[in-house]
């Protein structure tokens, strides 16, 4: 096939044009702008465009399809180009269902956990050299891509993501996947620029349920009173696995989970992750892979990119970061690292860089998320909240929605980098919560400063 990307250099998008190039597909695209990693990967594959911006011309008859990213706008010239020329357009997630409708498709779904969830499965099946194909958020440890799309697998792992799929189709990504087995870890109301009320969120949820093929199965967090909700209300002819944080301890910044052969020490650590692990195993199971395998496997997992990932440790200090930025993920990473080292300081700095996160009628979701650390940071960019086309927000909104009143608040980079880095870091854990990097932050550097 000859297909051609419109909006080649995003995240989802350059990993699909990848795999599609290295399934042997004739791969083109375009974008007005395109950043590193995708940029490099795709200059290694020789997909990178010659020039950024968009050319009608290199729409022409001969396409098989387009794929139309999120990225671009609905008067876009290439996409009036191939809707003139009567091409098939598809949405990512309408694409991946296309090469996957012959397979058995498990799509793991929730506001939180998913790409965590995904990653562990992937990870058991890497480890245990089961051939599958997937699409997953993040960059993980042994993969190349984070799409795969084979002839010949017969699962494809889909993280089932709930936010629109393309400029001209308004959808959340995971109704279009059809299922026939799914997971859903959780539901906290998320994306506000999309789904304006609480109810509105919650409904996507059902509408997921009831897209999940006749005889098919869902695997829920029991412990998620939403999620439970929907499952229990749902009258589709499914079968329903609910699941629940499994037992473990934690012995000295060490995790230990409970099995059938006694406790094994994990890498990945908080009740938020053990309860993704549990979600994990429940999947894999209705994939083949027995506990024994499992838990084998899943010893090795480290975590997936950028979620409580460790980037510098000494034996006195400790500095994560994750992507982390709704109220329930906050909350629970944070109380994650305060419980896995609970004799030292927690320092846990926040970044409100989404668009819900910086909406005012929002950001009192976020009231004792920040409760378990001993020093809490919350840093937004005025920039940021203008160029969303927000209401201002002021620093006095923000400590009356975290509800903390030694809560320090920074607008401006260098006065938080300044603070951060003239910390004394002894008997310390440091955590940085952001899907952004706070106005310029140098990760790597941060590395040095904390000793």
């Amino acid at each position: 096939m000859k297909i051609h990307f419109i909006a080649i250099g995003g995240s989802a998008m350059h990993n699909l044009a990848l795999a599609l190039h290295n399934k042997g597909e004739t791969v083109t695209g375009s974008d007005d702008e395109i950043f590193n990693p995708s940029k490099s990967r795709l200059e290694a594959k020789g997909l990178l465009p010659e020039a950024f911006g968009w050319f009608p011309e290199k729409i022409s008859e001969d396409i098989d399809a387009v794929i139309l990213g999120m990225h671009a706008k609905i008067d876009n010239p290439e996409l009036l180009k191939a809707k003139e020329l009567g091409i098939t357009i598809y949405s990512y997630p309408e694409f991946l269902y296309e090469q996957s409708k012959n397979k058995t498709r498990v799509v793991i779904g929730g506001s939180h956990g998913k790409t965590t969830i995904t990653s562990m499965i992937l990870h058991v099946m890497h480890y245990h050299d089961r051939e599958v194909d997937y699409m997953v958020g993040a960059q993980l440890e042994g993969f190349d891509t984070m799409v795969r799309l084979t002839d010949d697998a017969d699962f494809m792992v889909l993280e089932g993501d709930e936010y629109l799929s393309s400029p001209i189709d308004r959808r959340p990504k995971f109704h279009l996947y059809k299922p026939n087995i799914a997971l859903l870890s959780g539901i906290a109301w998320d994306h506000i620029n999309v789904f304006p009320t609480f109810e509105n969120y919650v409904e996507q949820f059902s509408i997921f349920l009831s897209e999940i093929t006749t005889g098919g199965a869902i695997i829920y967090n029991e412990e998620d009173a939403e999620v439970k909700k929907v499952v229990e209300a749902s009258e589709n002819q499914i079968k329903k696995y609910p699941y629940q944080t499994p037992e473990y301890t934690v012995e000295n910044g060490e995790t230990l989970l409970s099995t059938p052969d006694g406790d094994m020490p994990i890498e990945v650590f908080g009740k938020h992750n053990l309860n993704n692990l549990e979600g994990a195993r429940w999947i894999c199971q209705l994939m083949g892979i027995d506990a024994d395998d499992f838990y084998e496997a899943i010893s090795t997992f480290k975590g997936a990119s950028k979620r409580l990932e460790k980037i510098a440790e000494t034996d006195t200090c400790v500095a994560y970061k994750d992507f982390a930025h709704s109220p329930s993920k906050v909350s629970a990473t944070t109380q994650a690292v305060k419980n896995q080292y609970p004799e030292r300081k927690l320092i846990a700095c926040l970044e409100l860089h989404t668009y819900s996160s910086l909406n005012p009628e929002f950001i009192s979701q976020y009231k004792g998320a920040l409760d378990a650390a001993d020093t809490a940071i919350v840093f937004y960019s005025p920039h940021a909240v203008m160029i969303k086309g927000l209401q201002d927000i002021k620093q006095e909104q923000i400590e009356e929605a975290f509800d903390r009143k030694d809560l320090t608040v920074f607008t401006n980079p260098a006065d938080f980098k300044t603070y951060l880095y003239t910390q004394d870091f002894k008997d310390t854990s440091l955590l940085l919560m952001s899907s952004g990097n706070y106005g310029g932050l140098d990760f790597d550097e941060v590395k040095e400063f904390v000793k």
